[in-house]
């Protein structure tokens, strides 16, 4: 049993040695490149973790005090686990997780992260939207959902090309394309069924919208109220973003309005921890696209930009310590290296070439195999002014290469 104290009010939490009987102890559900770093920031406050997934030997497993190996979306193996382990904080990292037993969980008294019902929305597309759009009357873009290929023709037809499909379930941009014909739509169809997870044929068709800009707003709710890192542009190719920097100019009006609908949404959606918030920045003002109740793979340009990257921020709101500040410190950006086939067996060269740049870090993710199109590291770069650090973090990403071994 964990010690408390009162302290002006709320409850203080006295933490115990990590594999003590009284340590905190945080269980990953999903353990990716950006749970590695939760995990990191976690056991820098004295929590003790545990990594779970889908497949061994995933990055965060390298580093967590032990891990699980298991099918997230099987809603028996998952209480198995969680009763076995009996976490004080169940944080899911990824959208594919049986999210009806993690609402079953919290009622029994286990806290997920932020909420299971902010896990059980966002998990898919069309239960965010629907919040979104619906029901808190934030800007969108328009769309429809289909469940059958001639549903898709219709609402192609009412929504007009080009015009984007996406699997109502996916991650990393998987499943997702722009139509632009009607002699395209049963390939998107087809593309959409094979990258959607969990099984879930729906999809989501948005109209196209024609935008300046897309931003990640990292929103951070914990003790200390909402606070907002510096907006951070990105780029994304298929769905999935190739590269990104921080701060990203926002006139004080679209920085307003981005604010106001990051609090709509975050607010919503409850509890406490970093949310990831995309928006468009359009001519006729800013639109809400989709929000992730975890660290942003945008983010990970924090780690150079700011004093507390979006992973210390994720944790310490986990943990119930205040926020009283977010500082940016410098520009910067970060530019990923993405495989380009599967492979068993593969190594990265170019380091010391990478690291030979100026204010350049790199994180290799260790992931246990190649996929196509799978990030397998991120350059990150810190400069004077945002172009010159895009330009550096490109560079030494570029200098990493992808080597298939036999």
């Amino acid at each position: 049993m964990k010690e408390t104290n009162v302290i002006g009010g709320s409850i203080a939490v006295k933490n115990g040695s990590p594999l003590s009987p009284s340590a905190r102890r945080m269980l990953l559900l999903g353990s990716g490149e950006l749970g590695k770093e939760v995990v990191l920031e976690a056991q820098r406050l004295g929590v003790e973790t545990i990594a779970v997934d889908r497949y061994a030997n995933a990055p965060a497993m390298h580093v967590a005090h032990r891990s699980h190996v298991i099918d997230m979306l099987d809603g028996q193996a998952l209480r198995a686990i969680i009763e076995q382990e009996k976490p004080d904080y169940i944080v899911p990292e990824i959208e594919a997780i049986a999210t009806d037993t993690l609402i079953e969980l919290e009622e029994e008294g286990y806290r997920v992260v932020p909420t299971a019902r902010a896990a059980r929305l966002t998990m898919d597309r069309e239960g965010i939207r629907r919040l979104a759009a619906e029901t808190l009357g934030l800007p969108t873009a328009p769309y429809r959902f289909a469940d059958t290929l001639e549903e898709l023709k219709a609402a192609v037809e009412e929504l007009g090309t080009p015009c984007v499909i996406k699997p109502i379930m996916s991650s990393s941009g998987k499943g997702q394309s722009v139509c632009r014909s009607e002699a395209e739509i049963e390939a998107c169809w087809e593309y959409a069924m094979e990258g959607g997870r969990a099984k879930k044929q729906r999809i989501i068709v948005e109209g196209f919208v024609t935008f300046e800009s897309e931003i990640t707003l990292l929103t951070v709710r914990s003790v200390s109220g909402t606070s907002y890192c510096a907006p951070i542009g990105h780029v994304q190719k298929d769905g999935d973003y190739i590269e990104s920097w921080q701060p990203h100019g926002l006139t004080d009006a679209e920085r307003e309005q981005a604010e106001s609908i990051a609090h709509l949404i975050t607010e919503s959606l409850g509890g406490y921890g970093i949310y990831g918030v995309e928006l468009f920045l359009t001519k006729d003002g800013v639109l809400f696209s989709e929000v992730s109740p975890r660290p942003h793979d945008t983010g990970m340009v924090t780690m150079v930009t700011q004093d507390l990257s979006e992973f210390a921020l994720h944790v310490r709101a986990i943990l119930g310590y205040p926020i009283p500040t977010i500082r940016l410190l410098t520009p910067g950006a970060s530019h990923t290296l993405k495989a380009d086939r599967e492979h068993h067996h593969y190594s990265i060269s170019g380091v010391e070439q990478a690291l030979s740049y100026p204010n350049t870090q790199v994180r290799l993710f260790g992931k246990p195999e190649t996929k196509q199109g799978r990030r397998m590291a991120v350059a990150l770069s810190s400069a004077i002014d945002v172009d010159t650090a895009r330009d550096t973090a490109r560079q030494a990403a570029e200098s990493l290469r992808i080597e298939y071994n036999d």
